[in-house]
């Protein structure tokens, strides 16, 4: 060791400090010999900037209308509260629950259950001793019956009795066929004269709501119209001739 430090050349300790780069940069002085000029850009250039829709920094409003905006923030409620675990569980419980009323709601229909019966108000009982099922529309007094039904409120079954009156009529005049068997629909087929099938269309549209329906609270007023129908019906049946 001692005799390779005595061998290196003379000069070469000294140029090493030489070749070593700069500690510290030498800062330029500010100039000051020249004025600072601000420029100010043309104003035709400014507008051109000012229409450009990259520089229109104005606040967009919703275009939703504030019923979607409210289901919105409903939806997004909702989100939050099934995203708890507490919500998960009654999500997935209240999903079954469903499908279970909405079984038992399709079965108690097929099985023909009175649901006004079975889950509210029973309805008002008829008034009058009818049986539907043995009626025979040449063996009813339907003046009188009509009379009674509609002095006793029952104006459902007064808009039955008025359709079977119609249906009596139409059979005498030989115009359908009536059978117990036949449907409603099977009559206005049935009818070949043309000027009467509009408005017997429109008395077994009524028939069908108000009986079929279960309308057993038909309001006077309504009853007050299909009443009118249908005495408009047998008067325009009387000039109608017989059937060969």
């Amino acid at each position: 060791m001692l005799l390779l430090l005595l061998a290196a050349p003379a000069g070469w300790a000294q140029s090493t400090p030489a070749a070593r780069p700069a500690s510290r940069a030498q800062l330029l002085p500010a100039d000051q010999s020249s004025a600072v000029r601000l420029r100010q850009p043309a104003p035709g250039h400014l507008r051109e900037l000012r229409g450009q829709r990259e520089f229109q920094y104005v606040e967009v409003k919703s275009e939703q209308s504030a019923w979607s905006l409210f289901w919105r923030r409903v939806l997004h409620w909702l989100d939050g509260v099934l995203s708890t675990p507490s919500g998960k569980v009654v999500w997935e419980y209240g999903i079954y629950a469903l499908l279970v009323i909405a079984l038992v709601f399709v079965v108690l229909k097929l099985m023909q259950v009175d649901l006004t019966r079975a889950f509210g108000r029973a309805p008002r009982t008829m008034p009058l001793p009818y049986d539907t099922a043995t009626e025979d529309i040449h063996g009813l007094d339907f003046d009188a019956l009509l009379t009674e039904a509609e002095a006793a409120g029952n104006y459902r079954l007064a808009v039955r009795l008025g359709y079977l009156y119609v249906l009596k009529q139409l059979t005498d005049q030989g115009l359908i066929q009536w059978q117990p068997d036949k449907t409603n629909h099977d009559y206005l087929r049935e009818l070949t004269a043309s000027q009467l099938r509009p408005a017997f269309r429109e008395l077994t549209q009524q028939f069908e709501y108000v009986w079929y329906g279960e309308q057993q609270d038909l309001p006077p007023a309504h009853y007050k119209l299909a009443r009118e129908a249908r005495v408009a019906f047998q008067r325009q049946l009387s000039t109608v001739p017989h059937a060969a």
